[in-house]
C-alpha cells in the first residue's frame, strides 16, 4: 500500500513539475490500421453465444493536447466495425415458412456461416502519459471512455442445411416418412439496425511506442477496448451482447502547437 502511494506521489510530482517548466504541446494525426471485434456474451444465452473475432479495418483522426511534459490528452474520431462471426450449428433467428412458430426462448438450428458487421463511429477521450527521452522511440500508456455511434448493422449469413432441433445436430424428421427436410440456403444480408441501440458507452485503453521525427512523431498503437452498453434493444427475446475489440494502429501526428 505504501508503495503505490510512493508511487502515485511521485507520479503527481512529475506532472506538477512539467507543468510549471514545459510549454505545452499539441499535435493531430491520422491513423490506420485493423481490429479483431468479438461479441461478448454469457454462455447461458443461446442466441447470443459462440462468437469469435473477426478481421476488420479501423482509422480514424485525432488531437493530442498537452497538460504537461509528459500527460495529455487526446481526443479521436474512429471508424471503429464490430461485430463477429460464428459457423456451424447454431439458433436460427428468422421465421421459417412451412414450420410451426415455436414459444420465445425456443428455436430451431441449422449449420451455416454467420457474421455480424457493427459499423460504428466512435468518439474516445484518453488521458496518454508519455515517457519523454532526448532521443530515441518513447513508450507511452492511454485509456479513458468512449462514445459509439451506431452508423450500419447487418447480419450475414452464407451457407445452406437441413433443420435441427437442437445444437447436438438431431435432425427435424418430417411425418409421415420421418425424413430430414432437405437443404435450404441461408443466404441473406439481413438490415438489423432497428434491433440495435444506436448508441454504445465503453472504456478503452492500451499503449505504444512513438518515434520522434523532426517535430513531428509517428507511433505503433495497440488498444483493446469493452462495451459497457447491451447492444440489444430487446434483451428477453434477442439476448444480451457486448462490444469487444482488440485495435493495431500505425499514424503519423503533426505539431501544432509547442517548441
Amino acid at each position: 500500500m505504501s508503495l503505490t502511494l510512493f508511487a502515485l506521489l511521485l507520479c503527481f510530482s512529475h506532472i506538477a513539475a512539467d507543468a510549471q517548466s514545459e510549454e505545452r504541446e499539441a499535435f493531430v494525426g491520422f491513423k490506420g490500421g485493423f481490429s479483431l471485434p468479438n461479441l461478448v456474451s454469457g454462455d447461458e444465452q443461446e442466441i447470443t453465444r459462440d462468437y469469435k473475432s473477426r478481421l476488420a479495418p479501423n482509422f480514424g483522426a485525432f488531437a493530442d493536447v498537452g497538460l504537461t511534459k509528459r500527460v495529455s490528452i487526446q481526443i479521436g474520431i474512429d471508424y471503429a466495425p464490430q461485430g463477429g462471426k460464428r459457423d456451424g450449428i447454431q439458433p436460427i433467428t428468422q421465421p421459417l415458412p412451412g414450420l410451426p412458430p415455436l414459444p420465445p426462448g425456443a428455436f430451431y438450428f441449422a449449420d451455416f456461416e454467420n457474421t455480424a458487421k457493427l459499423e460504428y463511429l466512435e468518439v474516445p477521450v484518453m488521458f496518454k502519459y508519455t515517457w519523454r527521452r532526448e532521443s530515441g522511440p518513447e513508450p507511452y500508456i492511454n485509456g479513458g471512455p468512449y462514445t459509439g455511434f451506431l452508423l450500419k448493422a447487418t447480419q450475414e449469413t452464407r451457407g445452406s442445411s437441413t433443420i435441427y432441433v437442437d445444437r447436438n445436430g438431431t435432425p427435424l424428421l418430417i411425418p409421415p416418412t420421418n425424413q430430414p427436410l432437405p437443404p435450404i440456403p441461408f443466404d441473406a444480408d439481413t438490415d438489423v439496425i432497428e434491433s440495435l441501440n444506436r448508441v454504445n458507452f465503453g472504456i478503452t485503453g492500451g499503449g505504444g511506442v512513438r518515434f520522434p521525427y523532426k517535430k513531428d512523431y509517428l507511433f505503433i498503437d495497440v488498444r483493446a477496448s469493452y462495451g459497457l452498453t447491451t447492444l440489444q434493444k430487446d434483451t428477453i427475446n434477442n439476448g444480451k451482447s457486448r462490444t469487444g475489440n482488440l485495435v493495431i494502429s500505425f499514424g503519423y501526428a503533426f505539431k501544432v502547437k509547442g517548441r
